[in-house]
């Protein structure tokens, strides 16, 4: 069944019996054993971004990063491609940036914005985005191909909500920093982004890169899902590994 944001109801919330701290705290000591398992069995994990701006992307990575071992993971924002980069194929400047295997590699943006901001700014011509499914569908077949799990989530949120942390961040003056013309601008067409984002799914919800859809309304679900989808999904693959991932408070009962 093809995803579509249309479908995705964004006011989602955790159950009232659910303490946040409590789940997150367990969810993050989850992850942790899960990095150290994937740096045993030199298992590469790639984890992308996206979604409407504004809609908790980076407080997502935050929590998801809080527990980990820094050593075994990088984050990396993505920007618009320098002069550089534009010598060469717009791939390029993400596979430099790919963890080894064994390491965790999250994207704060990420390869797609060849067929969402440059498809609807005319920065990619309709050819080059058009092409891009392919190229971005090979490329991924390489990695998961190659030892990595590779996982796509997409953080979205209602056009009110957006537009509440819009007014919100413009008058705090400790988070007017991540307010942007850009982003006024990008609100206004939003519907080409919906059509987009759309298309994204259809063309590269893969088996072996799916996408994920979150959603973003409610903070703290949003962050509690991805760390939930990020466990479920990596479990799934290192099973069909033939490895199961085993809580160390497990084996140190069992010692015992």
């Amino acid at each position: 069944m093809v995803q579509k944001l249309e479908n995705l109801k964004t006011k989602k919330h955790l159950d009232e019996k659910t303490s946040y701290k409590k789940e997150l705290k367990k969810l993050q000591y989850e992850l942790l054993n899960i990095q150290q398992f994937l740096f045993t069995h030199d298992i590469g994990l790639v984890i992308g971004f996206e979604g409407m701006d504004a809609a908790g992307k980076g407080g997502a990575i935050k929590r998801l990063t809080q527990r980990l071992d820094p050593r075994g993971y990088v984050v990396h924002p993505i920007a618009a491609p320098t002069p550089q980069d534009l010598k060469y194929n717009h791939l390029h400047r993400f596979s430099t940036r790919l963890p080894a295997r064994g390491q965790i590699g999250i994207f704060d943006r990420t390869w797609y914005g060849r067929v969402l901001v440059e498809r609807i700014e005319g920065f990619a011509t309709k050819q080059e985005w058009k092409r891009a499914y392919t190229e971005i569908n090979q490329f991924e077949k390489l990695l998961t191909d190659d030892n990595y799990i590779l996982l796509k989530f997409w953080v979205q949120i209602s056009e009110e909500e957006q537009l509440n942390r819009f007014k919100e961040r413009k008058e705090d003056p400790y988070k007017q920093w991540k307010l942007t013309d850009e982003d006024w601008r990008n609100r206004e067409k939003w519907p080409l982004y919906v059509e987009a984002a759309n298309d994204m799914f259809a063309q590269t919800d893969k088996k072996n890169a799916p996408w994920i859809l979150i959603a973003g309304d409610d903070k703290k679900y949003a962050r509690i899902e991805v760390l939930k989808q990020i466990i479920s999904h990596v479990k799934k693959e290192c099973e069909q590994r033939g490895l199961k991932i085993t809580d160390p408070a497990e084996a140190v009962s069992k010692e015992v």
